[in-house]
């Protein structure tokens, strides 16, 4: 029994020194050791407990909370945190690995109850970092459900993956919106919208008590762009329209407002008035992410946001401007 102990601890070193010192990705470790990544999560939360990891976080919690304190009240938000970004750390992945772990930190908060929650939940690789960083969550009255449709191509970062992912973690369960990320057409949209399965998963989104999303820029270059989800038309209408990001598949102008688009009427999807009665959380990282995010703040919508240190300066340097 003993035996079995200390190679279940040396496996668990293992990975955890693949993960943490290596600089492996989780998958890589998965495909190191031959098991699967949800099984390299666990084994990672193993290490944590048990002591065989320790993680430091630089402690600037002055500077840190004072820019939270001033976004908050700039945007009428209930709740703003700040993620620190060591001036060495200014690449976009250190920030949404950042963003992603106060994210799950938040995740863990409100799954602390015994009462049944439904958590509505976005894509991207901000979420994405949040799923990988979720390891002190246990509840099996906790259901994720898709915000919005799905793309074709299976990654880390899609709806689908990063429900599923959640639910696994948490021994919860995924429900997962049976329906495109954006259709051909208006037309198109209404025939997807009306089948039994996507209106009863949208019942549950709508009705979700808490909603995680990621922001979306759209302009040449964004992966949104770059993903061959659009057709060539439905980006002309971004262009056309001066749509400057997106939220949950829809699509807004730098003043908050929705841009009257037909793409805006053919993507399946919560819609941000119906966001009312749910604590939405915005998550955001990265320089490049400010006039995205700005958009969707102006919206209205928003109850909470989670950004780094460098975009938080950044969204305040612009409200800054727009005051003076």
């Amino acid at each position: 029994m003993q035996g079995g102990k200390r190679q279940a601890d040396n496996e668990i070193a293992q990975a955890a020194w693949l993960y943490y010192v290596g600089n492996l990705s989780q998958q890589e470790v998965s495909q190191h050791l031959g098991i699967s990544r949800f099984k390299v999560l666990r084994m990672l939360a193993d290490a944590r407990e048990q002591g065989l990891v320790r993680i430091s976080v630089e402690h600037r919690t002055s500077r840190t909370l004072a820019l939270a304190d001033r976004l908050a009240k700039a945007f009428d938000l209930s709740e703003v945190q700040v993620a620190p970004v060591p001036s060495k750390h200014l690449d976009d992945s250190y920030g949404r690995a950042a963003v992603g772990m106060l994210a799950a930190g938040y995740l863990e908060r409100i799954a602390a109850t015994e009462e049944p929650i439904t958590v509505g939940v976005g894509w991207g690789r901000t979420l994405s970092a949040m799923a990988d960083n979720v390891t002190a969550v246990t509840k099996q009255n906790l259901t994720f459900v898709s915000l919005m449709g799905s793309v074709t191509h299976a990654t880390h970062t899609a709806p689908g993956d990063v429900c599923v992912r959640l639910a696994a973690q948490t021994g919860g369960r995924a429900l997962l919106l049976p329906a495109p990320f954006v259709a051909d057409s208006a037309e198109a949209c209404d025939v997807v919208m009306s089948q039994r399965l996507v209106a009863e998963a949208l019942t549950v989104a709508r009705t979700a008590d808490y909603a995680l999303m990621s922001i979306g820029e759209c302009r040449e270059g964004a992966i949104l762009f770059e993903s061959g989800i659009f057709s060539e038309e439905q980006l002309q209408q971004l262009l056309d329209a001066d749509v400057v990001g997106d939220c949950c598949g829809v699509f807004f102008k730098a003043d908050g407002s929705v841009a009257d688009i037909e793409l805006n009427r053919s993507t399946p999807c919560v819609k941000p008035q119906e966001f009312t009665g749910m604590d939405a959380v915005i998550l955001a990282s990265g320089k490049g992410k400010c006039a995205a995010t700005l958009a969707v703040l102006r919206a209205g919508f928003v109850s909470r946001m989670m950004v780094d240190e460098a975009l938080a300066v950044l969204l305040l340097k612009e409200v800054q401007k727009g005051t003076n």
